[in-house]
């Protein structure tokens, strides 16, 4: 019998801080192909310190080897999901900071309504319209971060928002109605804009290209995305890597006045 080591109260807290770290990344990749390459590691690291605890000495070492190489190998392999928790850790910090600096404006001015100076109602009759001749569509609006990368990848606009440009720019025949639509407050920036694609294995797989890149430009920045299905004419909208299916105009509206500040 080997004896048992002594567990001191800063053991316990390192035990919770580790355990609160697989926990985060069993999340990240939860639902992904990379699921079964991380449980591989951790199989391994786990063997690792279980051989090192029973001082096979051998085992251990062959064990440590295999989980180093399994290490970098999951740095190469993790790199999106690296690239999406340092951008998420960034939006929520910066939008941490810009909501005390508005709560703080808020109570020094008295204002009524945060989102004062947004005018709304193009957005709202352009999607009715568009749902009601099920034109498909996506349209994503900035909230707190640059959305510069987004704007790159498409035709610039810089024009007040409209519902009848709304409306030109997807009808089928137009030359910029592949792609979507970037927006800042009451001005369209950019058409025929790239989106990044969401890898989750986990949503319905009925949901087309459209739905699937309104759900990817969420996970990776801090902007909300509106959908017009062209199958059915619903409209969704997706905010943090979470779409909300088949929402009412009224819903719409009050989403967009609550999650959208205007800077």
């Amino acid at each position: 019998m080997f004896p048992l080591p002594s567990i001191r109260i800063i053991d316990a807290l390192d035990i919770l801080l580790v355990a609160a770290l697989i926990y985060w990344l069993y999340r990240l990749v939860k639902g992904t192909n990379i699921m079964r390459i991380f449980l591989a590691v951790f199989v391994l690291y786990v063997a690792s310190r279980i051989f090192a605890m029973l001082n096979m000495r051998l085992c251990s070492e062959i064990f440590g080897a295999i989980t180093s190489i399994g290490l970098i190998s999951l740095i190469i392999v993790f790199q999106p999901e690296i690239r999406k928790f340092l951008l998420f850790v960034g939006t929520k910090t910066t939008t941490a900071g810009d909501t005390f600096v508005q709560r703080f404006q808020f109570w020094r001015s008295g204002a009524a309504n945060k989102n004062s100076g947004i005018n709304y109602d193009p957005y709202i009759q352009a999607c009715m319209h568009m749902s009601q001749s099920k034109t498909g569509a996506l349209i994503i609006f900035k909230r707190a971060n640059s959305v510069e990368e987004l704007v790159q990848t498409g035709e610039a606009i810089n024009a007040d928002t409209s519902a009848a440009l709304l409306e030109t720019l997807f009808f089928k025949n137009s030359p910029l109605h592949d792609g979507a639509v970037i927006v800042d407050g009451n001005r369209v920036l950019a058409a025929r804009c790239i989106l990044p694609v969401t890898s989750r294995l986990d949503i319905d797989p009925n949901l087309g290209l459209r739905h699937r890149s309104a759900i990817g430009v969420t996970e990776q920045l801090d902007v909300i995305s509106v959908i017009v299905s062209e199958e059915t004419g619903a409209i969704s909208y997706a905010i943090g890597g979470n779409i909300h299916h088949a929402v009412t105009l009224v819903q719409l509206r009050q989403a967009l006045e609550k999650l959208i500040v205007k800077q």
